[in-house]
């Protein structure tokens, strides 16, 4: 096809293709636009055949990147599979045609959301490097820095990005953004994304606007469809954003579906001179309205809008590594006693997911799978505000309850202190009680130590030395030598103990110290 230079089978993959009991056959020149030539191939044991036809005659599975065409479709017999893109939801023709044949096929975007199936997630695989190849793109295309510079020349301000849609693209392109040195903003109709996104340097851009989302495990990991009046509300925010930004990257795609209008006409019209827009739904019809698929504009207003369909192909060798490696990891399950042959057990998750045809039947939609996609979580109330006089009433409280609890405490240890009196003799009352007060008033010290100074536990050893020194300072005029020894022993090792908390406290304070 036009501008598809990908490839789905490497000289890597094929090796490894081979290890699981397969025979692998390749056309001559399919990776050549990809950096891997047919000596490549060769040397990993792949047999290579001059023609299509040639191929599809020998090859019992073929794995393919783009669906197939109305020729490639004729040469399909029953037994084959094939495994390739397929866009099974608005290519009925292609699924009659391949039933009718009896071949068995695998659609790489139906592979299901779940942790088991990342690694087959061929989907995720290629939006990364779109997301990726987006900013390059853009870059590319914008007359100014990512990042901000302060020169002799002059104050160079950083560029704003925008990426619409935080799924596996919009991170990559957030991430490359953030990376280059970009004041980088992101918005997705998936509120819990928010974290995500703030983790890799961006701002989330939220809005005053609440609406029930469905979770992920229901939508198979992608976002729900939004009200009208949600839409609304996000243009609204977006036609405010739009004099402020450089770069616009849009990522918002549901699966089967059209791609949503998001950046209006008006929006376009109202973004600085020298702006761009990287419209990454081109294929789908387009997150800008102004976009044209496979090519790129110039508005009047100087705005740059991209609509290239081609940008995992932009970097051929990276995505037919990582395409391959789905394949490769797709085969392994299907070949589960590596003899060369396809178990295709449709009472797996994965494999049941991503048929589309199977034994002369269309076996599309599939069911849900078993394993959801994501865990629903509990949605979390947000802490009401309070007041400044429910704050003191709070405070109040919280006294009140300390303070009952203090005096219940020191009733207790009273009465205790007073039974004990009642049958001990007084030389030992006269030692106890101070025992119980040392006890007493070294607890409130020790506790009564700000951390802020270092970490807890120094400050609570530091304080519990600080009392120990005071003691041994108090017997160090004992009339006794072993009293003297040991209050001398008590003030050497507390001191050491003191000393060596203040030199970590410092070593530890100087590790966040840039000079």
């Amino acid at each position: 096809m036009p501008n598809e230079a990908r490839v789905a089978m490497t000289p890597d993959s094929a090796m490894q293709l081979q290890k699981l009991g397969y025979e692998c056959v390749i056309e001559t020149g399919a990776g050549k636009a990809a950096g891997f030539d047919d000596k490549a191939y060769k040397d990993a044991g792949v047999s290579v055949v001059k023609t299509a036809a040639a191929l599809w005659k020998a090859a019992d599975v073929i794995v393919k990147v783009r669906p197939p065409d109305d020729t490639e479709l004729k040469r399909f017999h029953k037994g084959q599979t094939l495994i390739s893109f397929f866009n099974p939801g608005a290519n009925e023709a292609g699924m009659k045609a391949l039933s009718a044949h009896g071949t068995n096929v695998i659609a790489m975007e139906m592979v299901p959301r779940i942790s088991r199936a990342q690694k087959m997630d061929a989907l995720s695989s290629m939006a990364n490097i779109a997301g990726y190849r987006a900013v390059i793109e853009a870059g590319n295309n914008f007359g100014r820095f990512f990042t901000g510079q302060i020169t002799a020349a002059g104050k160079v301000p950083p560029a704003k990005v925008l990426v619409v849609g935080a799924g596996v693209a919009g991170l990559a392109a957030i991430g490359t953004a953030t990376s280059l040195g970009a004041i980088t903003y992101a918005f997705d109709v998936r509120p819990e994304v928010a974290e995500q996104v703030e983790s890799m340097g961006a701002e989330f851009v939220f809005l005053d606007f609440k609406e029930e989302q469905k979770d992920g495990a229901e939508t198979g990991g992608y976002a729900s469809v939004s009200s009208p009046e949600f839409h609304e509300a996000q243009l609204a925010k977006f036609r405010e954003l739009a004099p402020e930004v450089d770069i616009v990257i849009t990522t918002a795609l549901i699966p089967n579906r059209e791609a949503p209008e998001l950046w209006t006409k008006d929006m376009v019209e109202a973004m600085k001179p020298g702006s761009v827009i990287v419209d990454l739904a081109a294929e789908k019809g387009g997150n800008c309205k102004l976009t044209v698929m496979d090519e790129k504009i110039i508005t009047k207003n100087g705005v740059t809008i991209i609509g290239y369909t081609d940008f995992p192909s932009r970097m051929a060798a990276q995505a037919s590594t990582l395409y391959a490696t789905n394949i490769r990891h797709m085969l392994t399950d299907l070949t589960p006693e590596k003899d060369g042959k396809i178990n295709h057990d449709m009472e797996d998750d994965v494999i049941r997911g991503s048929t589309v045809a199977y034994k002369g039947k269309i076996t599309f939609p599939p069911p849900p799978p078993k394993t959801q996609a994501i865990a629903t979580q509990p949605k979390k109330e947000t802490p009401k505000e309070l007041t400044r006089e429910e704050k003191l009433a709070q405070e109040a409280a919280a006294f009140k309850v300390q303070t009952r609890n203090q005096v219940t405490l020191l009733a207790v240890g009273g009465a205790l202190l007073l039974g004990v009196g009642l049958v001990a003799p007084a030389s030992f009352m006269q030692h106890f009680i101070v025992f119980v007060l040392a006890i007493f008033v070294g607890f409130q010290v020790i506790w009564g130590v700000s951390h802020s100074l270092h970490t807890p536990l120094m400050a609570v050893t530091n304080a519990i030395s600080s009392i120990i020194i005071l003691g041994a300072l108090m017997q160090i005029g004992s009339g006794s030598f072993l009293v003297i020894l040991l209050a001398a022993l008590s003030i050497f090792m507390a001191g050491i103990n003191i000393f060596g908390g203040f030199m970590v406290t410092r070593r530890m304070l100087a590790m966040f110290q840039k000079s």
